[in-house]
């Protein structure tokens, strides 16, 4: 997460610090979603931000155990904006593939509007997940997560 933050702080793209760093842009999304950074991977992220190598060695091994309640707030905030951010890239996919198909119909079978089918059966997966990503459902959003995870152990958070 802290990686993430650094990031963020100064404005690049994961592609930009990918380059400034020689990692691969797959190898800092991999760091940023909590997956453990190798030693060689974290001493090239420590010199682009300027910051002390075990600084980012401590926050590596904080990604495999739950936050402590002071990086709560932000782990959560980067958690919903990484589901906002799935979910906008999973529409313009949408948007993009499905005008395709409706280009592709138009030009071989104007007659027969076949595009519509893929549009619907995928135009509710993507209703699906606008209801998971915004909460849109009064079952099973944070509140209900919460009371399944309160329930599960026996006490409240």
């Amino acid at each position: 997460m802290l990686i993430q933050k650094l990031r963020l702080q100064r404005g690049w793209s994961q592609q930009q610090l990918a380059e400034l760093s020689g990692l691969s842009t797959r190898t800092i999304q991999r760091i940023e979603n909590g997956n453990k950074a190798s030693t060689e991977s974290l001493k090239s992220l420590a010199a682009v931000f300027g910051t002390d190598f075990t600084e980012l060695q401590g926050n590596s091994d904080m990604n495999d155990s739950a936050p402590t309640s002071q990086g709560m707030d932000e782990w959560l905030a980067f958690r919903h904006v990484r589901r906002k951010r799935s979910f906008f890239m999973h529409s313009i996919q949408y948007l993009v593939v499905i005008a395709g198909l409706f280009l592709v119909n138009l030009l071989n079978s104007p007659h027969h509007w076949w595009a519509i089918w893929p549009a619907l059966g995928w135009g509710m997966g993507l209703l699906a997940h606008a209801l998971s990503t915004f909460e849109w459902l009064p079952f099973l959003g944070a509140q209900w997560e919460r009371q399944e995870v309160e329930k599960y152990l026996g006490r409240s958070l």
